[in-house]
């Protein structure tokens, strides 16, 4: 059970003195079986005139800032302590009824899963599913676990990753098209592509620990990959940036049926347009033990 560490600053500057809306974030890790937090601080600057904490309406733990006065720069330094436990869902046992696809929710499960099936994207030529059923055996059976593997391999294997700062996330056509994209633009496409097979997802933002020799693609930012339910497993992580099946390396900070109810941070500022110089994130998360 590795002791990680996550430092992530934000760090907005203007060209003069601007004065600062409401800012929300979600920055403090979800609890579980799998990852306990041990310790989180954050320090703003300058300091808020009040911050406070809530859950939102999918369980996740959301600051509210807001301030009072002006200055030319603010920054949010956030550092969390947590132990992670490796695992993956898949390998243990999942219901029978699901061990092969296509299976069938339960009944009283599909209210509460119901939003999460639903198509978000259009797709009118069915170009999305066509994708995702290349991934269905027409000769047999499909095993649930091989499909869930493969799919998330596929995405690793034939789609090429490219850093973009700008906000938002590629429509999933657009992705498909340019078979390109971020963390973010491969999470929504994976989530499309299993909700046209019938299959519960939902987006997930957090962090991916990359080690010493920086094994995994999206350390250094925020990072985000998705979640499906699987009868008998429950919720599965599944990172298509990195072909991960599991959460090893993976920190849970925020989960949601929609990508746009878990940015790590947005607020406002009121000033000239001019003023605006930037913002600048950075991101590390290391092992604590080993300090890699």
């Amino acid at each position: 059970m590795p002791v990680l560490g996550v430092h992530h600053v934000t760090t907005y500057r203007y060209r003069q003195p601007v004065a600062f809306g409401e800012h929300r974030m979600m920055f403090r890790p979800r609890e579980g079986h799998d990852q306990r937090l041990i310790r989180s601080t954050l320090t703003i600057t300058p300091e808020p005139a009040e911050l406070r904490w809530q859950h939102d309406v999918f369980g996740n733990s959301v600051g509210i800032a807001r301030f009072s006065g002006r200055a030319r720069e603010l920054c949010f330094d956030s550092r969390v302590l947590l132990d992670h436990t490796p695992a993956n869902a898949l390998d243990e046992p999942i219901g029978q009824d699901a061990e092969t696809y296509p299976f069938a929710y339960d009944v009283e499960d599909l209210p509460d899963l119901a939003r999460s099936i639903e198509r978000q994207y259009p797709d009118p030529d069915h170009a999305i599913e066509r994708w995702a059923r290349g991934f269905v055996r027409r000769d047999g059976t499909t095993g649930t676990r091989d499909l869930l593997s493969a799919i998330t391999h596929g995405v690793r294997q034939r789609f090429t990753y490219i850093a973009r700062s700008e906000r938002g996330v590629q429509e999933p056509l657009l992705t498909l098209r340019l078979g390109s994209g971020t963390c973010r633009d491969f999470a929504v496409f994976l989530i499309e592509a299993l909700r046209a097979l019938g299959l519960a997802a939902r987006f997930v933002s957090g962090y991916v620990y990359s080690g010493a020799r920086g094994g995994r693609i999206g350390g250094g930012a925020t990072h985000a990959w998705l979640r499906v339910y699987v009868p008998g497993a429950g919720w599965v992580e599944l990172d298509p940036t990195n072909g991960i099946i599991g959460n090893r390396d993976l920190i849970r900070v925020a989960v949601a049926r929609d990508h746009r109810h878990v940015l790590p941070l947005h607020g406002t500022w009121t000033g000239f347009p001019s003023d605006d110089l930037g913002m600048t994130v950075r991101v590390s998360v290391t092992d604590a033990e080993t300090g890699s």
